[in-house]
């Protein structure tokens, strides 16, 4: 498989996340979102190959392309299901479901780079984006401490997709220094993923794109 991905992109981590969690073996292929002419994603090879212009794409063993990490994640499940990434309950996997789109649907979007740049040409200050992004991430999160679990990670003792979307919001809650101190049990599933070989390898500091 191959997966176009960017290093910092929330979207591109969560499939990592997942690549690494199943053991699927697959080439990154970078795309430089903010390369001197205007970034890579708007460049017609790319649009060709996802006509959104945004990564992650997951280009399948058999040719197929896919778009948007909760579809891919999906697929991933689906197709790879000896790792599951959900559990076998239907109650449990809506529990799941809903944490994922908590974050995948009420969060993320509204600090995506296109969303923040909406802002500041319609007249918000620096101050103003960044206020904006905190309530948000904040808001989020505190919904998600009160939905997983008490011990290990967010549902019990092995990640699964609610621990996908939840790692790596951390790190967009990092990059623009939302603390997370006031959610203990995310902060329990962020330490326990920090030791775990899959989410490291999945890290944007450890993407071969990540700037040296």
């Amino acid at each position: 498989m191959d997966l176009f991905t960017y290093y910092r992109s929330t979207s591109s981590y969560r499939v990592r996340i997942a690549l690494a969690l199943k053991g699927l073996d697959y080439q990154a292929l970078p795309v430089n979102l903010i390369a001197p002419s205007g970034g890579e994603h708007r460049q017609a090879a790319y649009l060709a190959l996802n006509p959104q212009g945004r990564v992650p794409t997951l280009r399948t063993d058999d040719g197929a392309l896919l778009i948007q990490s909760p579809a891919i994640i999906e697929y991933l499940e689906e197709r790879y299901p000896q790792v599951p990434l959900l559990p076998d309950d239907l109650v449990a996997r809506a529990q799941v479901r809903a944490v994922a789109a908590v974050i995948g649907c009420d969060v993320h979007p509204l600090h995506n780079v296109s969303v923040l740049n909406r802002l500041r040409q319609s007249g918000q200050d620096e101050a103003q984006v960044v206020e904006w992004i905190s309530h948000w991430i904040s808001q989020g999160l505190a919904t998600v401490e009160q939905l997983i679990g008490d011990s290990g990670f967010c549902f019990g003792e092995w990640p699964c997709v609610a621990d996908v979307y939840l790692i790596a919001q951390l790190y967009a809650a990092e990059r623009f220094n939302v603390s997370v101190e006031a959610y203990p049990k995310i902060c329990r599933v962020a330490a326990l993923a920090a030791e775990h070989p899959a989410f490291i390898k999945a890290h944007p500091a450890n993407q071969p794109d990540t700037p040296k």
